[in-house]
């Protein structure tokens, strides 16, 4: 992929910005409540990261790993759970973080997770929305970005093992 140009989607300045409008926007949405932030890893922890330090309200966080892509640019459609959730998260407030939602087969999979350990309310926030991908019906409720239907990387999204670690969100043009 080196051989191709990097096409900046958003940079970092942007990507911070957003992070710290969505933060105000959970704060007030859970003020008062006892919520606990659910990220999915791999593709969130950057993202989680700088949107639980922008939340002002008590948050208890946890961790699950999910897989349905593997190192392919496209989802099996097969979701697994390959860590669950740590804690018991009955009667919390469970905002699920993720990095992306196209298909929203992992989404609703997680969704349905967490209501059935007993969550008092479930809601989702992501990164990056992209409708134009999906194959089930869900919306986030808190969304950074809608893109079209690209396959991009960095901010925590990845292809193959690499690319996480950059601090903006790009695809690949050809040079």
């Amino acid at each position: 992929m080196e051989d191709k140009a990097r096409n900046i989607l958003m940079t970092q300045e942007q990507i911070a910005k957003r992070i710290r409008e969505l933060g105000e926007e959970i704060s007030k949405e859970y003020s008062g409540k006892n919520l606990y932030v659910l990220s999915l890893l791999r593709g969130s922890f950057i993202f989680a990261a700088d949107l639980v330090r922008e939340i002002s309200v008590p948050v208890k966080i946890g961790f699950m790993t999910t897989s349905s892509y593997g190192h392919s640019e496209e989802s099996s459609g097969c979701v697994k759970v390959v860590n669950d959730i740590p804690d018991d998260i009955n009667g919390y407030d469970v905002l699920i973080v993720d990095d992306i939602v196209d298909t929203g087969i992992t989404m609703d999979f997680v969704i349905g997770h967490v209501k059935a350990l007993g969550a008092s309310s479930v809601k989702c926030c992501v990164l990056l929305d992209k409708p134009e991908r999906r194959k089930i019906d869900i919306k986030p409720d808190f969304c950074c970005f809608q893109i079209p239907d690209l396959f991009v990387v960095g901010y925590g999204l990845n292809y193959g093992d690499y690319y996480r670690n950059i601090p903006y969100v790009f695809n690949w043009e050809e040079k």
